[in-house]
């Protein structure tokens, strides 16, 4: 399998990193903590690539991943990683207005235990951006999915910051549309695979930022760095990311192909991507010691990131479960 990017794949890559470096600074981000609206002027900028949802799942996860390395608000990952594709499925006529970005959605499927399957509950949960995006689809069991706007909302803090997730009430959908049941597991599939594209962005900033902190940081008059304890922790963070980081390149390539491995390389990808962001957060903040634990420093708001990111749409210990299923 060729991992190599094509030239069209280096331009999105690259184009999307200079955006993301220059529309969203740490400071966004904690403007955003106090005032969602803060992210308004990001997704003008974001809504351009919408379109994404709807196209190969290796460029989406391009993007996605640089959505994570600066741990980005707004409505992206609702709308291109679960909305959009999840209309796709349907063929609703919304659809080329949500790829062009002039509409945003979500999708609730999560009953009261967290888990990504359809049921009938009254209530669902986890789901991002509820409150501000233009509609709401509801997955109901059989399935069916109802298209809402505005339903009742209850925010639900988290660790997270910049991903706000909220309950919402789903006891009167209104008229709902069967979707085949295979496409929806690939819709939820591919919003899997894409998640953890941006779980290896925001394991690869920690990674940054706890190197670049061992190479600043003197103590007996030699920087951290050279101490071989540090080295092993930053060698293994390392080694996770790179791992996490082929796993999600091939299980997108995967999926794109309908390959029929694609089932148990969503399930590794998300693992691993889990594993390594979670690595990256211990290790880094053991790494910049007091300074890490501080709400000046911006190293918490990647490590919230990294947390909320890998309990979302299963848990790395969930994904090995299931990829003992397929493989058992």
């Amino acid at each position: 399998m060729d991992f190599t990017l094509s030239p069209d794949q280096e331009l999105l890559r690259d184009t999307a990193h200079q955006l993301m470096q220059r529309e969203c600074p740490t400071t966004l981000l904690r403007a955003y903590i106090d005032d969602p609206a803060a992210a308004d002027g990001l997704w003008q900028h974001v809504r351009d690539f919408a379109a994404l949802g709807d196209g190969p799942l290796t460029d989406l996860c391009l993007f996605a991943e640089e959505t994570g390395y600066v741990a980005a608000p707004g409505p992206f990952f609702s709308t291109a990683a679960l909305f959009a594709p999840l209309l796709g499925a349907l063929g609703h006529e919304l659809l080329p207005s949500v790829l062009s970005g002039e509409v945003t959605g979500t999708v609730a499927v999560a009953g009261a235990d967290g888990v990504w399957l359809p049921n009938d509950e009254r209530v669902k949960t986890f789901v991002p951006e509820a409150d501000r995006v233009d509609w709401v689809a509801i997955v109901s069991a059989a399935p069916t999915v109802a298209l809402v706007q505005s339903p009742p909302t209850r925010r639900v803090v988290t660790v997270d910051f910049t991903r706000r997730v909220f309950e919402v009430d789903a006891s009167s959908p209104g008229a709902a549309q069967p979707v085949d049941a295979e496409l929806l597991d690939t819709v939820l599939e591919r919003a899997t695979v894409a998640l953890a594209a941006e779980l290896v962005g925001t394991a690869r900033r920690l990674f940054d930022m706890t190197l670049a902190y061992a190479k600043e940081r003197v103590q007996f008059d030699v920087p951290i760095g050279s101490f071989q304890a540090i080295q092993h922790k930053l060698a293994e963070m390392a080694l996770d990311l790179e791992r996490a980081t082929s796993a999600v390149a091939y299980a997108a390539m995967a999926v794109d192909a309908k390959d029929a491995d694609r089932h148990r390389a969503a399930h590794v990808a998300k693992a691993a991507a889990g594993g390594a962001a979670k690595r990256a957060a211990k290790d880094g903040i053991q790494i910049h010691g007091g300074i890490g634990y501080t709400w000046e420093h911006d190293l918490h708001l990647f490590i919230r990131r990294a947390y909320a990111s890998e309990d979302l749409l299963g848990t790395s210990d969930w994904h090995h479960d299931r990829l003992a299923e397929l493989l058992i």
